[in-house]
């Protein structure tokens, strides 16, 4: 069975998959809803819809399902561990509860209402994963960088104490951490796109290719930080402080609201400015 490749397009009938999937590949096939056996190891699923799939239990090892749609599955309990290719999966409000996800490679996806509790996402690649809504409780096992993010996302962070804290590659999109303290705090990569950051403390943080398109930063304290290839589009930078050291060369100014900005002594060389013109 090996190398053979399964196209399902009746969506509407209910299937039953009665083989083994080792070495499937069901690339962008309709299998809702679908029972798979308990072992797919090595299955390709690359782009999948298993919208509402049931594989609780079922050994995902190896298995390959960048960019499928697994809304609403159950995966309680299954095992999804190792580094191969999960990222930019659709689990949101998925069945994780109890899952084996140790070391799974889930950059991007989108885990937004999904059930974690239980869950065993230690050493898991979440850069960019969107956490909005996602059910972690004690019993989820995570390391305190993405517990933190999940916190934040879900809770809050205005006015919060996040000093030094470590949020790089994190999705905040839409967070409210205005009035917060993320003095020295590490944000290389993080996505704070549509955020409410005005007000905030970011002296001598580091931005270094951050997204905060569309941010609110107003009254911001910018000074001494790294926004070297920040994407600053269309943020609010009413006012914010960003005199002493700021080093923003080549970032993304267009459309932004400098009014009031104090840019004395900082660093714009190839910075695109409000206006698209580059700074020399």
């Amino acid at each position: 069975m090996r190398n053979e490749r399964l196209k399902i397009r009746n969506k509407k009938s209910a299937l039953k998959l009665t083989v083994g999937l080792v070495g499937l590949t069901l690339t962008w096939a309709a299998c809702t809803p679908v029972h798979c056996p308990p072992d797919c190891v090595g299955a390709n699923l690359a782009g999948a819809d298993l919208r509402q799939v049931n594989l609780a239990g079922a050994d995902l090892r190896q298995v390959n399902l960048a960019g499928a749609n697994l809304q609403k599955a159950n995966l309680s309990g299954a095992n999804l561990s190792g580094p191969f290719q999960q990222q930019g999966v659709d689990l949101s409000g998925a069945n994780l509860a109890g899952a084996n996800l140790t070391g799974a490679n889930l950059s991007g996806a989108n885990l937004s209402q999904a059930n974690l509790q239980g869950a065993d996402l230690n050493q898991a690649n979440l850069h960019g994963t969107i956490l909005m809504g996602a059910k972690i409780d004690d019993t989820t096992r995570l390391e305190a960088k993405w517990r933190l993010v999940g916190d934040i996302v879900n809770n809050g962070g205005r006015g919060r104490d996040l000093s030094g804290a470590d949020l790089s590659e994190a999705n905040l999109w839409g967070v409210d951490l205005s009035e917060a303290n993320l003095s020295g705090a590490y944000l290389r990569w993080a996505n704070l796109g549509e955020a409410n950051l005005s007000g905030i403390n970011l002296e001598g943080a580091d931005l270094n290719w951050a997204n905060l398109s569309g941010a609110n930063l107003s009254q911001a304290n910018l000074n001494g930080a790294d926004l070297r290839w920040t994407d600053l589009r269309w943020a609010n930078l009413s006012g914010a402080m960003m005199a002493d050291g700021v080093d923003a060369r080549g970032a993304w100014l267009r459309g932004a609201n400098l009014a009031g900005a104090n840019f004395d002594r900082a660093w714009l060389s190839g910075a695109i400015m409000p206006d698209g013109s580059r700074h020399e």
